[in-house]
């Protein structure tokens, strides 16, 4: 199984992991080939048909989003095009029409081309202007720097599973903002009604949370909420009108004799298979916010309506690095004649450069596989950043 791999530094990675065969055999993880990048690709969605790959650029000396087409079962990378965007991007997501980029107090939406390619700009987003004080910016200074904004505002955006609802989470805000998709077929920045039309400015639980990502249950009935600064995972209940949220859930994610202090959550996935509809495991990670300090993957049991089975975690996995700036998980997709008691997730790392493949059977997390992106033509560590399954 193919997988690519963003980087914060360099290129595009294609990767491939074969899983253990037998109780004799190993599984592997290899580089199958590198793809010259515009820029340094810190987060990648895949169009709904894997032909398209749409990533933020961290361009200079303005940001961009960058499109490439893929073929060949992904060992065939080709750059379509690129849109400047007014601040640095921390994600993107796309629908079968659309590409969506929000980071730190802006957001932008854009059609896309017959081709795959970005096309024009439909609809800006303001995170700031209008919606009170920015309770990250208390901090200061923060280590490893801000990001050109992304550590003080919105970080993620996220579409509902029937397309009809869009969840961005803001650090800064303490907030997830949510949006209906009011007009599917907006072009440009006319008069006509806009594409998105904001729902609800929803603040997170804790006065300390700082919402990093959200994740949708397939019901559409659930949002999941990872909290940088908390490293909690909350839950809340979505309303029929897909933007209205209540929180009925929140878990730890680090040991109970850990100082959230000393990490900053990453990331938040369900499991795949072997029911889709109905996932298993919750996975969400941490960083350590200091080289010494490593980060942790806990896992979560669910039952069939998305929520919580219980608030502790089955197991919570110390990773093999702080993780850097990275420390994502993103499960693989389930394939027939996978054991029903493996599940195969892809883990980043910055700091060293490696990529962990690790695997989940029901009780405990362990590394797979690995392996290490090497170093830029100037000698520094090339750095993992996110992952897209093929």
């Amino acid at each position: 199984m193919d997988l690519i791999v963003g980087t914060f530094n360099h290129d595009l990675y294609t990767l491939h992991f074969q899983s253990a065969k037998g109780d004799n055999d190993e599984a592997s993880l290899t580089v199958v080939r590198p793809t010259p990048a515009i820029s340094g690709h810190s987060w990648l969605a895949l169009s709904k048909d894997k032909k398209v790959l749409y990533c933020t650029a961290w361009t200079a000396p303005r940001p961009s989003i960058a499109s490439y087409s893929i073929s060949r079962s992904g060992r065939e990378i080709n750059f379509l095009n690129a849109k400047h965007i007014d601040s640095l991007s921390g994600y993107v997501c796309c629908s079968e029409t659309h590409v969506y980029s929000v980071g730190g107090p802006t957001g932008e939406v854009f059609r896309i081309e017959g081709d795959g390619s970005i096309g024009e700009l439909v609809q800006t987003l303001n995170f700031v202007d209008l919606h009170g004080e920015n309770m990250s910016e208390q901090r200061g200074a923060v280590p490893h720097g801000d990001f050109g904004g992304l550590r003080h505002g919105a970080h993620s955006c996220d579409l509902s599973p029937g397309g009809r609802s869009l969840y961005v989470a803001d650090i800064g805000r303490n907030a997830i903002f949510t949006y209906s998709i009011a007009n599917t077929t907006a072009r440009g920045l006319s008069g006509e009604r806009p594409h998105l039309k904001l729902g609800e400015k929803h603040i997170a639980p804790r006065s300390h949370d700082g919402p990093r990502h959200t994740w949708p249950h397939p019901n559409g009935r659930v949002l999941y909420s990872v909290q940088e600064h908390s490293s909690m995972v909350d839950l809340f209940r979505i309303a029929p009108d897909g933007v209205m949220l209540e929180h009925i859930q929140g878990a730890k994610i680090i040991p109970a004799d850990k100082n959230a202090r000393d990490y900053w959550a990453d990331e938040v996935r369900l499991s795949t298979g072997p029911n889709a509809a109905k996932p298993r495991y919750l996975y969400a990670s941490t960083r350590g916010l200091k080289a010494q300090t490593k980060g942790y993957v806990a896992v979560f049991e669910l039952d069939d309506n998305g929520t919580l089975e219980s608030e502790e975690a089955i197991t919570v996995w110390q990773t093999p690095t702080s993780g850097g700036i990275a420390n994502a998980v993103e499960p693989a997709p389930w394939w027939d004649g996978q054991a029903e008691n493996a599940e195969y997730l892809a883990l980043t790392d910055s700091e060293e450069g490696w990529v962990f493949v690790l695997r989940f059977d029901g009780q405990a997390l362990q590394e797979v596989a690995r392996v290490k992106l090497g170093k830029t033509e100037d000698g520094a560590v090339v750095g993992a950043a996110t992952t897209v399954w093929l």
